[in-house]
């Protein structure tokens, strides 16, 4: 079966264990997801399942969305991921729901990280600024020298300096799964997950065992 959910974001809360602890959670709205599509390594290459989550109106999706979700009778699915499987034991029409996970078990979920537009080096990478006195008056939060003069002649690619920051593809590993509502397709998860409330999350079982 696979162990694998769309889902939104929620928000967060806290909830207390046996011992009166209190555990930080985000509550995920994950699924009901349906089989859009399932590719097999002789067809396709690879092995994997499409999940479509999320009913939209027809006029939000091209006419090709809708055609191929028409050959399953499925309704117009608004976001469409694929997950890895080697031996998928699923039919495409086939609906999963958030039970497929389980107290106890742990999770990767991946999701977009909030977008903080552009940004200087202290903010983005943490570095330390210049002295706050000795005659200085604008160099507290810049970046520094950028490398040697004659040779290279050049800043190297990938050096570390301002730029755009966030919004990311973020992988969270190992969350444990603390909560499993599907009466109101709810899953919580202890800690935090990438993205603002409201955005798209792929759940999956935790590659690190």
């Amino acid at each position: 079966m696979l162990k694998g959910l769309i889902g939104k974001k929620v928000g967060m809360t806290q909830i207390f264990d046996e011992a009166g602890s209190v555990i930080p959670v985000t509550l995920i709205e994950a699924g009901p997801c349906y089989v859009t599509q399932v590719r097999r390594a002789d067809q396709d290459g690879y092995s994997a399942v499409q999940l479509g989550f999320e009913e939209a109106k027809p006029k939000r999706l091209t006419g090709g969305q809708l055609g191929h979700l028409k050959r399953n009778n499925l309704p117009p699915l608004r976001f469409l991921r694929e997950f890895r499987a080697k031996s998928p034991e699923l039919s495409e029409g086939d609906a999963l729901k958030v039970d497929v996970f389980s107290i106890g078990e742990y999770v990767d979920v991946i999701g977009t990280s909030k977008g903080k537009g552009f940004a200087g080096a202290v903010k983005r990478y943490h570095f330390r600024g210049g002295p706050k006195t000795h005659g200085q008056s604008d160099r507290l939060r810049a970046p520094g020298s950028r490398g040697s003069g004659t040779t290279p002649g050049r800043v190297y690619k990938g050096a570390k300096g301002p730029g755009h920051m966030g919004s990311e593809r973020v992988t969270t590993q190992n969350l444990k799964v603390v909560l499993v509502d599907p009466e109101r397709n709810l899953l919580g998860v202890r800690g935090s997950v990438p993205g603002s409330r409201g955005g798209i999350l792929m759940i999956k079982e935790t590659r690190k065992q």
